[in-house]
């Protein structure tokens, strides 16, 4: 897949859940894709064995793809390279990002983690980042967080920088339209997309209907 990152209205960057029952999430993903717009898919399994992430990305990757959208792997470029995703986001304790552009070439994106730290994001940047990702920006279910971000950061990176910026942590579609003016390029969401009432396909609905408000 060929891919270009530029800056552009704001969209989705849907991480998959924490923990799920892969058949389960075959159908409710689809049913997200095809539900409003989403930019990238990444798939993030903390703690899992080699061969139950393999089996996952051979699983998801080619719905995910067949619809012409980008999917990521979370932490490990050179599992990325392997098993034919589009890319790999790395946190500040991953894969060191030049490394990860060897392994992965050119054309691959990969998104740094960043959390509060514009210093961090300058240099990720300058190497060549295809965005950057800030956050947490509220409280989130997900991981322990240790750091929070204001959309203060995401406004002056939209002013001063080219590179897309990227906002995670705690984001649903009653508290995104803040980050969505303030110029974020994407919102990662997580919780609020799986754990909707009415399912993936209305969160996904609500989201890009907040987006369109506010943009």
């Amino acid at each position: 897949m060929n891919i270009t990152i530029t800056k552009q209205k704001c969209r989705l960057y849907l991480i998959t859940p924490p923990d799920f029952i892969l058949s389960t999430l075959r159908e409710k993903l689809a049913r997200a894709l095809d539900s409003g717009d989403i930019a990238y898919v990444q798939l993030r399994l903390k703690n899992a064995s080699e061969q139950r992430i393999v089996s996952t990305i051979d699983s998801l990757r080619p719905i995910v793809q067949a619809r012409n959208v980008p999917f990521i792997l979370n932490d490990n470029p050179e599992l990325a390279y392997q098993s034919g995703c589009d890319g790999v986001h790395i946190g500040q304790n991953d894969t060191d990002y030049d490394e990860a552009r060897d392994i992965l070439g050119p054309s691959a994106v990969i998104g740094v983690t960043c959390k509060n730290n514009h210093r961090h994001a300058l240099l990720a940047s300058k190497k060549g980042a295809n965005y950057v990702a800030f956050g947490a920006f509220f409280p989130t279910k997900t991981k322990i967080t240790h750091s929070y971000a204001s959309p203060k950061i995401i406004n002056t990176w939209s002013k001063t920088m080219n590179t897309p910026s990227v906002a995670i942590g705690g984001i649903t579609p009653k508290n995104c339209s803040k980050l969505v003016r303030a110029g974020v390029n994407f919102l990662a969401v997580i919780s609020s997309v799986w754990e909707h009432t009415d399912g993936p396909n209305a969160a996904i609905k609500e989201f890009n209907a907040v987006i369109s408000d506010n943009s």
